[in-house]
């Protein structure tokens, strides 16, 4: 099967970081084709990144089932413009968020996100609420670094994010973390590790959903919510 990831970022190391975790990810047979979106923000950190990352996201799906992807994922945890890309794409998109939350809601009771900046946790909050998880999720931390610093300071954010892991588990309770940027991939493995507790790369949890989906023949629905977009041009040519 072909499984299509798209980075909804203009970074293209990040996108590397993120198809290095999906590759790992994916079974035997399953091809993974990645995609940077030209022209979008060098980080989704805000509502307004998110805006102007959704329209060369959607295009990319697009282009990416055109020549024969199977499935979608949106590699990055706001999840922006998910539901729009529902309406275009045909096979299944799976945004990392709710990916990650699904896969820690299976595996334990009670678990925690920890993500970059402050002003992602009210994001990913709803979203978590959104996603019907408001009493399993525990809490949503930070560790007050812009999404770019994970590259550019990967000891720094290391050290972070483990500190906010271990504050998770001895605060909150939590039985799990999900991991809440793209960017941290690369850290996952060290962290379970280290902290002792299931930490989960959205990416790798949403290439295997994507996986399940392909396999299950199942298909977006398109009679209602998802239905294709309508085509405004035909209207406009039969409405001057």
């Amino acid at each position: 099967m072909k499984i299509f990831v798209v980075n909804p970022n203009s970074t293209a190391s990040m996108t590397e970081t993120i198809r290095l975790s999906a590759v790992r990810a994916a079974a035997p047979g399953t091809q993974i084709i990645v995609a940077t979106v030209a022209g979008a923000p060098a980080s989704i950190e805000g509502y307004a990144d998110e805006a102007r990352a959704v329209p060369g996201t959607l295009d990319a799906i697009r282009l990416a089932e055109a020549q024969g992807a199977q499935a979608t994922v949106i590699a990055c945890f706001d999840d922006p413009g998910l539901s729009a890309a529902r309406e275009v794409a045909t096979g299944p998109v799976i945004g990392i968020c709710q990916a990650g939350i699904q896969v820690a809601m299976t595996i334990a009771a009670r678990f925690s996100i920890v993500t970059t900046l402050p002003r992602s946790v009210p994001i990913i909050e709803d979203l978590v609420d959104a996603y019907g998880a408001s009493r399993q999720c525990r809490s949503v931390r930070s560790v007050n670094l812009p999404v770019l610093a994970l590259e550019e300071d990967p000891e720094t954010a290391f050290a972070r994010l483990r500190t906010e892991i271990r504050r998770a588990i001895n605060e909150d309770g939590a039985e799990a973390v999900v991991l809440g940027c793209a960017g941290m991939a690369e850290m996952c493995r060290a962290l379970q590790l280290e902290t002792g507790v299931p930490v989960i790369d959205g990416v790798s949890a949403a290439v295997k959903l994507a996986e399940a989906m392909v396999g299950g023949g199942f298909a977006t629905a398109k009679t209602g919510s998802f239905a294709y977009p309508r085509d405004k041009s035909l209207m406009a040519a039969t409405h001057p």
